[in-house]
């Protein structure tokens, strides 16, 4: 558990670095450069990568709690809506104008549906803590960023493009979760 609790913490800690010390963010790029900082934060979040998985794949879960019949059914649901978030953050979207954290949003909407369809120890650290780190990440980003100023409308027809990529990427994922998560999202 240990593992897999440091890698959640570093994936935080260096996420939520730029929002709670700007200056260090800055003292770096001025010191090493541009480039080298971003070498630097990306080999980071390898690692925090690397631990989550190490430690999720060396614990035995222990159940917390049984999650409802119905969760797996709304667990899909859910991580269709992640998934349409996630995409609707990486380019031109009217979801922009609603939401103004759709990529973190994402990630707390897959928190919430993964901690909906599992009921153990692992899935509370990893989904939760994920969940708990976005959550405040939008927070910090907010503040920082001060009041919201909405996007322009996105061009025509790209809800529908975004809407085409969100099924298509959702079941690629679908039907490769057996094999990185070990276990099949259908239920059944």
């Amino acid at each position: 558990m240990l593992w897999l609790c440091v890698g959640v913490l570093w994936w935080a800690v260096v996420h939520l670095t730029p929002s709670v010390a700007p200056g260090f963010r800055s003292s770096m790029i001025e010191r090493y450069g541009e480039k080298p900082w971003r070498a630097l934060f990306a080999v980071d979040i390898v690692f925090a990568l690397a631990l989550m998985v190490f430690g999720w794949r060396s614990i035995t879960p222990q159940i917390l709690y049984l999650p409802p019949i119905w969760a797996p059914h709304a667990a899909l649901l859910l991580m269709a809506v992640s998934v349409f978030l996630f995409g609707a953050a990486q380019g031109k979207s009217s979801i922009k104008r609603v939401v103004r954290h759709p990529m973190l949003s994402s990630v707390v909407v897959w928190s919430v549906a993964h901690l909906l369809a599992n009921g153990d120890t692992r899935s509370l650290v990893l989904f939760g803590g994920l969940g708990a780190w976005a959550v405040i990440e939008m927070l910090l980003i907010s503040r920082r960023e001060g009041p919201w100023s909405k996007p322009d409308a996105a061009p025509p027809g790209s809800e529908i493009k975004a809407l085409a990529i969100t099924a298509v990427v959702y079941i690629v994922l679908v039907f490769l979760h057996p094999y990185f998560a070990g276990v099949s999202p259908i239920p059944g």
